[in-house]
């Protein structure tokens, strides 16, 4: 960011709607799920009024600005999207209207998407460990730079542009990948057909489930991130998106990955993703995994990783572990 823009408090280009419904109406309402560092805010499950508990809530407007109180100190923050008209908002969310004449909306995205201000909403953040609360004020106290709205204009539509040439970008390489594993099955294949005296893999491996996704796991005073079955891809671990889960430090030493663990996939909507398997190693540090990857554990001097991985995600051994797959709940 140029040091030569001015910096100013977003109270200058946001302002709290602080409109309020006492009772719900007994009819189902579209709920908003703001997801941390900048994220985005997509739809949750619906609730219907007359069902809840608590009554004093806000009606959200389509390109309104919406902070999570709880988790705003990790970048829970965004624009309501046009399927959120109309959403139902808890006591626990807080809405801002933005003034375009000041700001151009795609700007103030660009600042969430990079998620520049979780810093200073952590920072200011009231409240026991686990339960720091951010505030209206406190966002509305954040600086952000702001440059004449034409060249905020410019900014944008250069990020806009260069954001197209990256998503081209990431076609043609997933072309490539798939290419690629074409020739590398292929040869795979003629290479482990000689290969008939077979063992089971728990004889040279450890094997071991992953931490189940539940409401006590969400991310606190002990947040770590781990992996999901978006992340194992074939060969390869993804790295964005990050996920957390609250895990304690005697868990993190049960549950961390290491480098040379081969990660393979529990379950898929898809057939032929079953057993998908990619070689941990070592991208991020301090990592756990879900329950739905599998992780693999080669003991040392038995077998390399590598190799066990070759083999599973080679069409011999993808036939191996299908072979072994269960149909249940459309997985």
């Amino acid at each position: 960011m140029s040091s030569k823009w001015p910096l100013v408090k977003l109270g200058e280009v946001l302002s709290q709607y602080t409109e309020y419904i006492d009772a719900p109406e007994p009819r189902e309402y579209p709920k908003l799920s703001v997801k941390l560092y900048g994220k985005g805010v997509v739809l949750d499950a619906p609730a219907n009024g007359a069902t809840l508990k608590m009554l004093r809530h806000q009606i959200a407007k389509a390109g309104q600005v919406i902070l999570s109180e709880i988790w705003g100190k990790k970048g829970a923050i965004g624009f309501v999207p046009d399927e959120g008209q109309g959403a139902l908002c808890t006591s626990h969310f807080f809405l801002f209207n933005i003034d375009q004449d000041k700001i151009e909306r795609r700007w103030l995205q660009a600042i969430f998407d990079a998620n520049y201000l979780q810093g200073q909403l952590d920072a200011e953040a009231k409240g026991t460990t686990g339960y720091a609360a951010v505030r209206p004020k406190t966002l509305l106290a954040c600086e952000i730079p702001l440059p004449p709205l034409s060249q905020q204009r410019r900014i944008v539509a250069r990020i806009e542009e260069l954001g197209a040439k990256i998503s081209e970008a990431r076609v043609l390489r997933q072309r490539a990948i798939g290419e690629r594993q074409v020739i590398a099955g292929a040869v795979s294949n003629r290479l482990f057909a000689q290969f008939t005296n077979r063992q089971a893999i728990e004889a040279f491996t450890d094997v071991r489930g992953g931490i189940q996704k539940s409401p006590h796991r969400a991310p606190g005073a002990n947040p770590v991130r781990y992996l999901t079955v978006a992340h194992v891809q074939r060969d390869h671990v993804l790295t964005n998106d990050p996920r957390y889960f609250e895990v304690t430090p005697m868990e993190l030493e049960r549950w961390r990955l290491l480098p040379g663990d081969v990660l393979i996939i529990e379950g898929n909507g898809s057939a032929e993703q079953i057993g998908r398997t990619a070689l941990f190693r070592g991208e991020i540090e301090d990592c756990v995994h879900q329950n739905h990857v599998i992780r693999i554990r080669p003991e040392c001097g038995k077998i390399m990783p590598e190799f066990l991985n070759c083999f599973l995600n080679s069409p011999i051994g993808q036939e191996e572990v299908q072979a072994q797959s269960r149909t249940i709940s459309g997985l």
